[in-house]
């Protein structure tokens, strides 16, 4: 029996007439019969066709995946469309990414099993869509031959959740409050396959989200509550904040071990003002070692983009990432796509014909390049010495950045890091805060680097231009009168005007100096090297401009604040102001280590 017309509204069958109508839906049935909402646009002709599958919580009806999968499509790929479980018109409960590599997996073999299909599946999808093709080519279904992770991080480090020991606060909390909240619309169980097509014709209930001062969200204690405190739907708030990076709790979202394999050649895309970009690259450079047989070592390519997050297909003649203006970035990224999965789900051998292993675009000189292999040959890791005569607060300080190593006793910087007043974030590798509060990308940072709790080394004005491709990271020497507190460091290029873009930043919760398996307090006064991951970036220094490094101890509200009490961050609401010091001497050498291309 169909259900009754109160039922389908309740149950959100109903889609805008407007959006591109699949030939078919169906409803997949996965091991433990749930059933996902597939849409199957089907390409001219009777087939059998090689298969595209996109995975999305994002609604498969929504964006530019009709459009894509209508591309594809005429391309002569079968391509399907799916809510991932608990989303939209898919049933099941959500449970973020904890599904994925099950779901994914059932999904490629009922496709794979097709009288329509060739039996080669190919998946493609940005953020969680990414993510999603690496839970799945964890479980290596023999039909999966192909994948374009895009801005894939998740299942590198705590779902995308947690970085350098802190919460990526405004990210966590707009994405789980818009995309990822438990309040979703679905089809009752049961409901036919042919209903569930026709009744997105007419209505298409939308979740109404209650206007938020994010400002004042932001800054609620404690953490653990903050959800709770602001009017909106239930997420896993309350669960990611109270998880630290060593508990075993994060097991259930199988995340990428150490003895993970996979043997699904990889086209992997991203772009430098995404937070995920290290990530990105760390799967190229994974899979090319550590793949399952010499085919998948083989078959693992890179492409990164200057922008933000998912925004590489929107680049233009004159790109904008943030305020920052770095060029002509198009890049003809849907001719790389079939040609991709052309060569492996329909084994044309000429289509990577021609196709360089990594392509990267290079701010500043604004331009693409090409490389086979990451970090690129003749990368010169240098060091970039902190120096100063004790009064490197602010840009106005004496803080100066060289390659020159400390020749004595220098005075270390001191600052005074209060969590009631954080340093403000401006732009950075973010996304998906669902405010312009907290935009991504590249702003002059003159105003915060006025600030007494930021300490600021630049180097003179370049003779002669310095490429900084790769990999970065901050080697410091610190020491506290907290027993926990954290540590952050921008990489910023200064224009002749004074001009001051950021370029990549990091952060290190102090307790997780040793390592994120454990914690660790420190001994207030007590000096401790410590080592920031800065993530990775392409960007040319050209010659009049500077090199900037800032040192602070707070980046808010992209990262959670650090209470300074050693105790849980996410339960309490005691802050205590620390007093903290960067050594730079001799004994001390603090520096940042450049991935530099001569």
């Amino acid at each position: 029996m169909y259900p009754s017309l109160a039922t389908m509204l309740l149950a959100g069958l109903f889609q805008s007439p407007a959006a591109p109508q699949p030939e078919t839906t169906v409803m997949v049935p996965t091991r433990d019969g749930v059933r996902l909402a597939t849409d199957l646009y089907r390409p001219k002709g009777s087939g059998p066709w090689p298969v595209v599958l996109i995975r999305t919580p994002y609604n498969k009806m929504a964006g530019r995946q009709p459009d894509q999968a209508r591309r594809f499509a005429a391309a002569g790929y079968l391509t399907a469309i799916q809510d991932v479980r608990g989303k939209h018109q898919s049933e099941g409960r959500v449970r973020i990414q904890a599904d994925d590599a099950d779901d994914g997996y059932d999904t490629v073999d009922w496709l794979a099993r097709q009288p329509w299909s060739t039996g080669k599946v190919g998946t493609i999808g940005c953020s969680y869509g990414g993510e999603a093709q690496i839970f799945l080519a964890k479980r290596r279904h023999p039909a999966h031959r192909a994948m374009i992770p895009q801005a894939a991080a998740g299942p590198a480090r705590y779902l995308s959740v947690i970085n350098g020991g802190a919460y990526e606060l405004a990210l966590m909390f707009g994405w789980l409050r818009e995309n990822g909240n438990k309040v979703h619309l679905q089809p009752a169980p049961g409901t036919p396959d042919s209903l569930v097509t026709l009744s997105r014709r007419y209505l298409a209930p939308r979740l109404t989200l209650p206007d938020t001062d994010f400002q004042a969200a932001w800054q609620t204690l404690p953490l653990a509550e903050m959800n709770r405190r602001v009017p909106g739907p239930p997420t896993d708030w309350e669960d990611f904040v109270t998880h630290g990076p060593g508990d075993l709790w994060w097991n259930q979202f199988n995340l990428l071990g150490p003895t993970d394999t996979i043997a699904t050649p990889g086209l992997h895309v991203g772009s430098w003002y995404d937070y995920g970009v290290q990530e990105t690259i760390e799967y190229f450079t994974r899979f090319r070692r550590d793949g399952a047989d010499h085919r998948t070592r083989e078959g693992q390519y890179l492409i990164v983009a200057p922008t933000a997050h998912c925004g590489f297909e929107r680049a233009s003649e004159r790109t904008l990432v943030g305020a920052r203006d770095v060029g002509d970035a198009r890049f003809d990224f849907e001719a790389a796509y079939l040609k991709w999965f052309d060569y492996w789900l329909r084994d044309n051998r000429e289509a990577l014909a021609g196709m360089p292993r990594v392509q990267y675009y290079v701010i500043g000189r604004n331009e693409w390049r090409s490389a086979e292999s990451w970090p690129l040959p003749g990368t010169v890791f240098t060091k970039y010495y902190l120096t100063s005569g004790g009064r490197a607060n602010s840009r106005m300080g004496d803080g100066a950045l060289g390659l020159r190593p400390p020749s004595g006793s220098e005075p270390p910087d001191h600052y005074r890091y209060d969590p009631r007043t954080p340093v403000p974030s401006k732009g950075g590798a973010l996304c998906c805060t669902g405010t312009p509060d907290a935009p991504p990308g590249a702003f002059d940072q003159s105003d915060v680097e006025m600030r007494h709790d930021v300490l600021v080394y630049t180097t003179p004005p370049l003779d002669a231009g310095v490429e900084v491709t790769g990999p970065i990271e901050a080697v410091l020497y610190v020491s506290s009168t907290a027993t926990d507190t954290d540590f952050t460091v921008k990489l910023v290029d200064v224009y002749p005007d004074g001009r001051a873009y950021n370029v990549q930043e990091g952060i290190l919760r102090a307790r997780y100096r040793d390592g994120f398996g454990k914690e660790v307090l420190m001994t207030p006064g007590q000096v401790y090297q410590i080592r920031v991951g800065v993530h990775a970036t392409s960007n040319y220094f050209r010659p009049g401009h500077r090199i900037r490094v800032e040192i602070a101890s707070s980046n808010f509200p992209r990262f959670d604040r650090n209470l300074n009490t050693g105790g849980d961050n996410s339960r309490e609401t005691r802050m205590v102001a620390a007093g903290n010091t960067i050594h730079h001497s001799v004994r001390y050498p603090s520096h940042l280590l450049l991935p530099v291309v001569p």
